[in-house]
């Protein structure tokens, strides 16, 4: 990947139209499609600015991931948002944690301690109750609760759209992305929970590097997704 020169002294973040935005050298930020990067949160936009400063002689983009969120809503999940809706949406008729262990071992007994609880939470806080099976054979879910989890997507603006959209790709889950965006999971717990028929055969038959590479980029994934919707709630209870 080409490497970018830093062409900013110093970066920060200012009072904006609709929000908060960034500046560099005082001249404000724009994204990939040339729109002015304005957010709701100024703690979000403080952030953004503080990946920005922190940047070294050359600029990595990786490492920006608030910054990479907040233009992916912007250009992408705005424009497209009843398309990603419905996306998202349909990951509840095959919600990851709906399918169990067909036997009766440890692993049947940690699905129950952790799986369980969320089915329960998307019962009572969500009114979508999921029906569970064994197996890998597909299960459908009454339309009742397939319309309530839509719903609760759809109460998501496009900032907090593309931060739960970040989690439900990574996890496989509509239940956990939505338990994650509420502060029902924190990120290490929503990762144990999506990996967790996995992380258990590990114990049983030792890991090996891709497995390790690949389950450290979803950490990732979910730790920033988290911090991005964290800092759009803590914007919310302070309004």
């Amino acid at each position: 990947m080409r490497k970018i020169k830093r062409f900013y002294k110093t970066a920060g973040s200012v009072p904006a139209d609709d929000g908060f935005g960034v500046v560099l050298d005082g001249r404000p930020l724009r994204t990939p499609a040339k729109v002015p990067l304005v957010v709701r949160s100024g703690a979000l936009a403080a952030a953004i600015a503080g990946e920005w400063q922190a940047q070294g002689d050359d600029i990595d983009t990786a490492s920006m991931a608030l910054n990479n969120l907040a233009c992916t809503a912007i250009d992408i999940v705005g424009p497209r948002r009843r398309e990603i809706i419905d996306d998202l949406a349909g990951y509840g008729g095959h919600d990851l944690i709906c399918y169990w262990s067909d036997e009766v071992d440890d692993l049947l007994r940690r699905q129950q301690d952790h799986w369980q609880p969320l089915l329960d939470w998307a019962a009572q806080a969500l009114g979508a109750p999921l029906v569970k099976t064994c197996g890998v054979v597909s299960q459908d879910q009454p339309p009742e609760s397939l319309a309530a989890l839509k719903a609760a997507v759809e109460s998501h603006d496009p900032l907090a759209l593309t931060g739960l959209a970040a989690v439900v790709q990574a996890s496989g889950s509509l239940v956990v992305g939505l338990a994650l965006s509420r502060g029902r999971l924190n990120a290490e717990q929503a990762w144990k929970v999506s990996l967790l028929d996995e992380l258990y055969q590990q114990e049983r038959w030792g890991e090996d590097a891709e497995a390790r590479k690949r389950q450290a980029a979803l950490r990732q994934e979910i730790d920033s997704a988290d911090r991005f919707l964290a800092l759009l709630r803590a914007e919310a209870a302070a309004g």
